[in-house]
């Protein structure tokens, strides 16, 4: 669900308690609730639609990413599951099924018996995952915030059980505040610290990654911005291209850092922060080889050549968070052909641009970061008794030998073993 906001100009007095609190943390807490919420408030974000007044080019291409819809509100057009029936349900092998069903105007997740008794249903509130691989479901039960026991994989193009559930009808998993922090820009906690399930205020709430994510919170620039009208240098707004290199990968390993531990509430984070101050590191990324490909895209880059040799290689040297590029393998190529040419030979060129051509250099990725399968992201397909787990391009650059022998037997039109003789001898010659 999103909430635009629009800003409202008014007086605030601030008593001295709650300035002493604030100076003593960068939290505010309250004594008698226990309530430990993040410092930056709902009311000092502005929503990314008042961006478009100024930045309509850029706003237009970025509502259209996967960062926009990482999560949104469920609705018919949204939620990309079939309700035709036939279409409609999954079924466990421990017994009993959900059904995707539209009751008058809402859609609901129906539990039923092995008996076709009905006992259980919840709506779909909010959706998880821009589709690109899947979406996951969310529904509100008061202040708490649960996820269904159905998804949607987007491969099989059909209903599958929930990532990280039994083989069974679970209904009611907790969502957190740290999943809202990947999948939301704001989401405001209102139960106290460490209390389980957390709650949360749903009229608070900005749901995908958007211009606020990235720029922090923008309310005051907007009112500024709104009564200087000449003034061309924006102010109380955070400019990501003017980040250090570690400033700039800090901002995208909050999300794709890996398991990180919170030290300090969900959304106290803020772009340009130092990660290490809000989180203790996920320690694991040093064994690279046993890394999934999702979850920790940081520590697979990183482990990478292409990065440990440059001094300002970051995600944003080969992604455009403004602007959908997804399957776009040649704009992607491009970039990687932007540093490995004949003007930068120290990057080192591809050794199959001599023999194939340019034709080589057209989808770098596919010997180099190949879509390999998660372990993290797998889920359960109708019928089946072993998980299906989804796929996705490794950012471990490297030399994929298996991967490579595939692209050449395809380019060259001949089996692999043929070409694994050609490959040889090519190696003899040289």
């Amino acid at each position: 669900m999103r909430y635009i906001k629009t800003y409202r100009s008014s007086a605030i007095a601030v008593s001295a308690i709650l300035l002493c609190m604030f100076l003593f943390s960068t939290c505010i807490s309250n004594d008698k609730t226990g309530i430990v919420t993040s410092s930056t408030k709902y009311n000092a974000y502005a929503g990314s639609a008042s961006c478009a007044t100024c930045h309509k080019k850029i706003y237009e291409t970025h509502i259209n990413t996967a960062h926009f819809h990482t999560s949104e509100k469920a609705s018919e057009k949204t939620v990309k599951g079939s309700f035709e029936p036939g279409q409609n349900s999954f079924t466990y092998s421990s017994g009993g099924t959900v059904k995707m069903e539209k009751r008058n105007d809402t859609l609901y997740q129906v539990g039923y018996l092995s008996s076709g008794i009905e006992k259980i249903r919840q709506h779909f509130d909010i959706i998880t995952g821009s589709g690109t691989k899947g979406q996951t479901y969310l529904t509100w039960v008061g202040p708490n915030l649960y996820q269904l026991p159905v998804s949607y994989f987007t491969t099989a193009n059909y209903w599958c059980n929930s990532p990280g559930l039994p083989n069974k009808v679970v209904f009611y998993r907790p969502i957190t505040s740290r999943c809202l922090e990947c999948h939301a820009t704001y989401a405001e906690r209102t139960s106290a610290e460490n209390t389980e399930p957390e709650q949360f205020n749903k009229e608070h709430m900005i749901l995908g990654v958007d211009c606020e994510k990235c720029h922090g919170p923008a309310a005051k620039h907007v009112e500024f911005q709104t009564q200087n009208p000449t003034e061309t240098t924006g102010k109380f707004i955070i400019n990501p291209a003017n980040f250090s290199r570690q400033q700039s990968l800090d901002l995208c390993a909050l999300c794709h850092g890996g398991r990180m531990k919170k030290t300090k509430p969900s959304f106290e984070f803020t772009s340009g922060n130092n990660l290490s101050d809000f989180f203790l590191i996920d320690t694991t990324s040093k064994d690279a080889d046993n890394i999934d490909v999702h979850g920790n895209q940081y520590a697979l880059l990183a482990a990478s050549k292409c990065f440990i040799n440059s001094k300002t290689m970051t995600c944003i040297t080969c992604h455009n968070t403004h602007e959908n590029e997804q399957g776009k393998v040649e704009l992607f190529s491009q970039r990687c052909i932007n540093c490995h040419n004949d003007s930068h030979k120290e990057a080192g060129l591809c050794k199959m641009t001599a023999s194939l051509g340019n034709e080589i250099n057209k989808n770098c990725t596919k010997c180099h970061m190949p879509q390999l399968p998660s372990k993290a992201i797998a889920v359960l397909l109708q019928a089946k008794d072993t998980v299906t787990p989804a796929t996705m391009h490794t950012h471990r650059i490297k030399n994929y030998p298996e991967e490579t022998k595939k692209v050449l037997a395809y380019l060259a039109g001949k089996p692999i073993s043929q070409n694994e003789k050609v490959l040889s001898a090519k190696s003899k010659n040289k």
